[in-house]
């Protein structure tokens, strides 16, 4: 069996030292004006100093550029993706083609792992993007166990999959300052008001009351966030079973030491399971120890991994 892959965002150069320490495999950064969702920025001349020091303790590094490129953008990507491949960074999360075009053009040298957020839902489209070059898929959070094991076994041997399988997820984000616009359409003066991710701020719908949608608005626009958090640490063994390649935690609206405990934890399931298959045995303290943190007005849940296609 090979073992897979444990990948976190990392929004410092102190949090990527944390997180390789706690038994990541792989880090997740960059910088807010090239990817979504980050919790931190961590800019290119940074990175210098951070990636051999990741290296060292093996871990690889990935930079995320999937955010939805405008022209201004565009025009600058040559030089930030020169600027990551001389900081050593081993990969480039990318959703759209600009990217991809100036990685080819400008960092031959980097991998690509298409990430489309909600459309990377097919092997077929995946398998278009690695005749393009990119060596892996990170699937669509909407997909089931079953879709996501075709998708791995479709692409066995041409792409990797990375699933995401503990933390919050997006569901809705535009480019549009939604925050501001709603406090100024009821008169109340918007300048200088932060509505970063710090706040606490939450949607809730009429229909479901006790439920509370995190919303936040910064540079890339606004995001609202699911209301419970993935937890599949019980169920890793099926997903390995399957073939996925790289597990992800998502580290955003969350704390470094929550983040650190749920490493721990993934990590010790992985490398028991991986160990020994047949005799595993889940350890329950590796969920107390999450849950322990776990905030109380959000619950674990499997996402959509045993419910039926939602498209």
């Amino acid at each position: 069996m090979n073992k897979p892959e444990l990948l976190i965002p990392a929004g410092s150069a102190e949090q990527m030292a944390a997180y390789a320490e706690a038994g990541a495999d792989a880090l997740l950064v960059g910088d807010k004006r090239y990817g979504l969702r980050l919790p931190g920025d961590v800019p290119a001349e940074a990175l210098r100093r951070a990636v051999p020091e990741a290296h060292k303790a093996g871990v690889k590094v990935y930079a995320a550029l999937n955010h939805i490129m405008d022209n201004d953008t565009v025009r600058t990507l040559p030089d930030y993706v020169k600027e990551l491949a001389a900081a050593g960074v081993d990969a480039v999360v990318y959703g759209d083609p600009a990217v991809l075009a100036a990685v080819k053009a400008h960092a031959p040298q980097l991998a690509l792992h298409w990430n489309a957020e909600m459309t990377s839902t097919n092997w077929a489209t995946a398998s278009f993007w690695g005749r393009k070059g990119a060596t892996r898929v990170v699937a669509a959070r909407e997909l089931n166990l079953e879709e996501l094991a075709e998708m791995a076994s479709r692409l066995k041997g041409v792409m990797e999959v990375e699933v995401q399988v503990h933390g919050m997820t997006n569901i809705y984000h535009s480019k549009r300052k939604l925050l501001h616009n709603y406090t100024e359409h009821l008169g109340r003066p918007s300048e200088g008001q932060s509505y970063n991710p710090e706040r606490g701020l939450y949607l809730v719908e009429q229909e479901r009351p006790t439920e509370r949608f995190p919303i936040y608005e910064d540079e890339s626009g606004t995001h609202v966030m699911s209301s419970d958090d993935i937890c599949m640490l019980e169920n890793l063994p099926e997903l390995m079973d399957a073939g996925i390649a790289s597990f992800k935690i998502e580290s955003v609206l969350k704390s470094a030491e929550y983040n650190i405990a749920a490493l721990r934890s993934y990590r010790a399931c992985i490398d028991a399971y991986c160990t020994d298959p047949a005799g595993f045995t889940f350890d329950q303290t590796w969920l107390e120890t999450i849950q322990a943190l776990q905030p109380s007005d959000r619950e674990l849940s499997y996402g959509f991994f045993y419910k039926e296609q939602v498209y």
